[in-house]
């Protein structure tokens, strides 16, 4: 499949334009007596046909981890331990860092003293609303003592409940003071150094970072410029096709991605609208912070020709292209023209269908000129010939 890419700015050489300026002024006076088509310029000539080509852009993406998360300290304490080495890969779940659990293991056995307590005088309560309602239903009491030993046994009830609770707070500080990796990924380098008071809910709770690389996101923009090559003039990530990847070595990137975001305005500072495409990193090649080509895939453009970019000439005002009539006389035609699609030019107006475009010799050829064509397998076949 061939792909459309930017097409960079260059200039005929001195040579070439005077060539066409010198055979415009004398156009007239080539005549098929002084160029006749038996011995006209030998050149390669390309019949050209409306085709479909794929549109490709291009533009440099930044590689960021999927989750990029704080790893902090969710209780207070010294920090005893690290359980990691920095820059490796860590599973999800698995211990980062030890902080002095000491204080909270007391604080558990408080916790467990207080609900055994509160236990205890629940059972209580119960017994004692249980003898008194006997009492009760046989007048030897008043009311009044028997709704007092209700009242005593529901508050015994809200005791004993938070006492649970405290004691699941034991718990679950007690089990914070290990410090686990909240995903799988790359685990940066260590904020604090062991021995280092850490306190919660602070800048000191800090402790690294991780990064999920598998996948990955690339984050990367498009022009105005760029989106206006596009049907709908931006993109749409639901009715995008695959994305590519280059390497910062040249190399492309094995696996293909897929949009995963397109935002639904053109950044006004910049006037680009802002893309991210998802990739998997089994073998962590892509790095957080790197710098990669990305290479869109964006639909396909209709109705173009492809002409090599060796037969487009390029003057000051506008590009041309030496075509053929029916006698096989050159004539200049002027072109619009599109990107680059591999060696060739994309040309959007200015040919027809079944146009005869000459790919070679265009020093010697001048409007007017007789040419001797040849289809380019011709020229290929007659090279070994001529050596």
């Amino acid at each position: 499949m061939a792909f459309i890419y930017a097409r960079p700015a260059f200039y005929l050489t001195g040579l070439l334009a005077g060539a066409l300026l010198a055979g415009c002024e004398q156009g007239g006076a080539n005549t098929p007596a002084s160029n006749p088509v038996a011995t006209g310029i030998p050149a390669r000539v390309l019949l050209v046909a409306p085709q479909r080509v794929p549109i490709v852009l291009e533009a440099v993406g930044q590689v960021q981890g999927s989750k990029e998360v704080e790893v902090r300290a969710r209780v207070s304490g010294i920090l005893l331990k690290r359980l990691y080495n920095e820059g490796d890969f860590v599973r999800e779940g698995a211990p980062l860092f030890q902080i002095d659990p000491v204080p909270y293991e007391i604080a558990l056995s408080q916790a467990n003293a207080q609900m055994a307590q509160e236990r205890a005088r629940q059972e209580q309560t119960r017994r004692e609303a249980a003898r008194l309602k006997t009492l009760a239903d046989e007048k030897a009491i008043s009311q009044k003592e028997f709704d007092d030993a209700m009242s005593a046994q529901k508050l015994s009830d809200a005791t004993l409940q938070a006492a649970q609770a405290n004691l699941r707070q034991a718990e679950l500080n007690l089990s914070y003071t290990r410090v686990t990796a909240p995903v799988s990924g790359v685990a940066g380098r260590i904020a604090r150094s062991e021995g280092s008071l850490v306190t919660a809910g602070q800048d000191s709770s800090l402790l690294t970072t991780m990064n999920q690389v598998d996948p990955v996101w690339i984050r990367f923009s498009l022009s105005e410029s760029d989106l206006a090559k596009l049907p709908d003039r931006r993109l749409d990530r639901i009715k995008s096709a695959e994305v590519r990847l280059s390497l910062p070595d040249g190399s492309r990137y094995p696996l293909a991605g897929r949009l995963n975001f397109a935002a639904t305005q053109i950044d006004p500072r910049l006037a680009t609208q802002e893309l991210r495409a998802t990739f998997a990193n089994p073998r962590v090649q892509l790095l957080p912070g790197q710098f990669v080509r990305v290479q869109l895939a964006a639909g396909e453009r209709g109705n173009v020709f492809l002409v090599p970019q060796t037969a487009v000439i390029q003057t000051e005002k506008t590009f041309l292209v030496f075509t053929l009539d029916k006698e096989n006389k050159a004539e200049s035609r002027p072109v619009q023209v599109g990107d680059w699609v591999g060696n060739d030019w994309m040309i959007l107006g200015g040919l027809n269908p079944g146009d005869r475009v000459i790919l070679d010799n265009l020093l010697k050829v001048r409007p007017g000129s007789a040419v001797s064509p040849q289809s380019p397998a011709e020229a290929k076949a007659a090279a070994p010939a001529a050596k």
